[in-house]
Order: C-alpha cells, then structure tokens, then sequence
C-alpha cells in the first residue's frame, strides 16, 4: 500500500511539473483559488495584529503606484486589490496571492521617487504573478508525507499553521516577512521590471532603488535582500534586460501611459 501511495504521488508530482514565466522548472500542486484564500486569511491577521500607518499622503501615493502596476496585469484592476501602509521603520513590502500589497512607512525614505517605488511594488507583485507562494507550499507538501500541511490548508489550528505562514512568506511573529529563494528572487526582479516599464514607470530608476537599499543597510543588505543575488549579479541581470524594459516604457508613454504618483 505504500509502495502505491508513492507511485501515486510520484505521479501526482510528475504532472504538477510546470515552467514559470521565464522558464524555469518548479512544482505547483494546489489550485491558484486556494492558495489566494491563504494569501486573504494571512493579510487579515497582519491588519489585526500590526499597527497602520494611517498617513494619507503615503497611502495615496502607494495605491497610485500599485494601481498603475496592476493594472497591466491580465484582468487586472486596481480595484481588485487592496493595498495597504503599515507603520514599520524597516524599507520592505510584500504581495500575497489574493490581490493584497503590504508596504512599510519606512520603504518611503528609500524609494524616492514613484519609479523607485514601483521597482519594490513591482517585484513583490511579480512574486504573486509567478506563483511562487505556491511553489513553496507545494514543494514543502511533497518534502513531507503532506498530512501535517493538509491540516494547515484546512484551516486546522496548531503549529501547522505558523509553518503555512511561512511558506506564503510571513514568519511565525506576523510582519516578519521572511525571503524567497534566490532564483525567485531574481524572476521577481526582472518580472518586476517588465511590470514597472509597461506602467510607464522609468526602468532605470530600479538600479538606483536597489543601490539606496543598500546603504540603507550600512553597507550592508538589509533584510529584504538577505537572499537575492549579489549586487553585482543583481545589477548585470537588471542591465541585461533594460533595453527591452526602456523600449516596454516607450511604447507605455505612446499609449499615454505617464503615472503621476510623487
């Protein structure tokens, strides 16, 4: 019996095998609605348990960024989801399946103007486009015999829970947000500034954010870059793209496409 439950999940794996959106291989076993109720439940909690900045100013200037981004994705709309600015020091953002934004009052200082913003709101966005909060639980459902985990996705209380909190990408004190992999990482990078151009937003203003992340960390990366790729990864892979991302942004302003968001 337990030689077929192995096959049958082995199976199962095989066929939840896809590419993400720039081609890479990874596991997606659980179907996209079910995932964004996890991502709606986590984002609740965190408004409940975090305190909210409540400055108008910033949270007009952070839907009007999220807004132009959103809106470029397929179905997208600004309405359909909803952005809000919690009052932490730290300069971090996040995005969870189910349409939710979460930025800090601190990422502000940081980010300077409106592109360097959409460069943060962009590539947390671009985690929720590649699906990788479902690539994490299911690589973690199929690491484990996926019982435990199953209580977890059922809404069962306990330890589960913390871990399933985890893996969407909050840790187990909500508003700790913990990071990606280093390959997700990147595709949310450059996902991220395909995102920002086709918004209109300028595409260069993105080295400029990632540089002022990193003296915001006293030499230093933050938190929020714990995992990416070095720097100098980091900036060759942004430089690679940014004439496909530059022409992307032409051809957005073409179309009228010019936020105005500082």
């Amino acid at each position: 019996m337990r030689v077929g439950w192995l096959a049958a999940l082995a199976a199962l794996v095989v066929a939840a095998c896809v590419t993400s959106p720039l081609g890479r291989q990874r596991l997606l076993l659980f179907p996209d609605a079910e995932i964004a109720q996890l991502g709606v439940a986590s984002f609740d909690k965190m408004k409940r348990e975090m305190p909210l900045a409540n400055d108008p100013v910033l949270e007009s200037r952070a839907r009007c960024v999220a807004g132009a981004i959103v809106a470029q994705l397929e179905g997208g709309s600004a309405r359909s989801w909803e952005i809000a600015v919690f009052r932490d020091d730290s300069p971090n953002a996040f995005a969870l399946p189910g349409g939710k934004i979460g930025v800090n009052s601190g990422l502000f200082s940081v980010a300077q103007n409106q592109d360097q913003l959409a460069t943060v709101i962009g590539h947390e966005v671009a985690h929720v486009v590649a699906q990788h909060a479902n690539e994490r639980v299911s690589t973690a459902f199929a690491a484990q015999t996926g019982l435990e985990l199953a209580q977890a996705i059922s809404g069962a209380p306990g330890g589960e829970q913390s871990q399933l909190l985890a893996l969407l990408g909050l840790g187990a004190q909500v508003g700790i947000l913990l990071p990606y992999g280093r390959e997700q990482e990147r595709e949310a990078d450059l996902i991220g500034l395909d995102l920002m151009a086709a918004a209109g937003f300028d595409p260069r203003e993105s080295i400029a954010l990632w540089q002022n992340m990193a003296k915001a960390g006293g030499g230093q990366p933050p938190e929020f870059l714990s995992t990416h790729p070095s720097h100098g990864t980091r900036m060759q892979d942004l430089a690679r793209r940014m004439p496909q991302a530059l022409a992307r942004a032409e051809e957005a302003r073409q179309r009228g496409l010019r936020p105005a968001c500082n």
